[in-house]
């Protein structure tokens, strides 16, 4: 059984999202792996037709799709079409390696969270991108390290009460 307060999202491949749609059952959701900003770019998904078959969730940020310069404006496009934000965020070997996970990892929380103004829809996945391209796996102390640093650059840049309501990930 599910925990009440728990919300369970499922992200498949976009020709499944139909099957999968309807498969699911009860507070069971599936969920975007990324959108297209209405009619701005036409080759991505479009998150109005998503929302329409009952969307809620988007993942934005995801290491395969990870363009700054946009990320944030989609953060906000989805989070005023009252789909929640899935937002990604992580380091490459050479950078972790470099000693520079916690400045990429600010960087890239920094362009979703100039854009962002209600943060109760908007949950933050690390992911070690390392650890995906490399085969190499994170430790659970490595992910809560970075989760920590996050948690308090959201105390330092937004406010006490995000960074103690925010919903931390691990999404590696």
């Amino acid at each position: 059984a599910l925990c009440k307060s728990a919300d369970v999202v499922v992200a498949p491949p976009f020709i499944y999202i139909d099957q999968v749609k309807n498969s699911l059952t009860g507070r069971l959701r599936f969920l975007l792996r990324m959108c297209g900003l209405e009619k701005e770019e036409p080759t991505l998904e479009i998150l109005e037709q998503l929302v329409d078959i009952g969307c809620q969730w988007v993942i934005l940020g995801h290491s395969e799709r990870n363009i700054l310069l946009f990320i944030g404006k989609k953060a906000a496009y989805a989070l005023s079409q009252n789909v929640k934000v899935i937002a990604y965020i992580g380091e490459l070997l050479e950078e972790r390696e470099a000693g520079k996970t916690f400045d990429v990892c600010f960087r890239q929380k920094k362009a979703f969270a100039d854009s962002i103004s209600n943060w109760a829809d908007v949950v933050i996945a690390y992911e070690s991108v390392w650890a995906i391209v490399t085969g190499k796996v994170a430790t659970p102390e490595q992910a809560q390290e970075v989760h920590a640093a996050v948690r308090n650059w959201l105390k330092t840049n937004i406010s006490h009460d995000v960074a103690s309501s925010t919903r931390i990930i691990y999404g590696g």
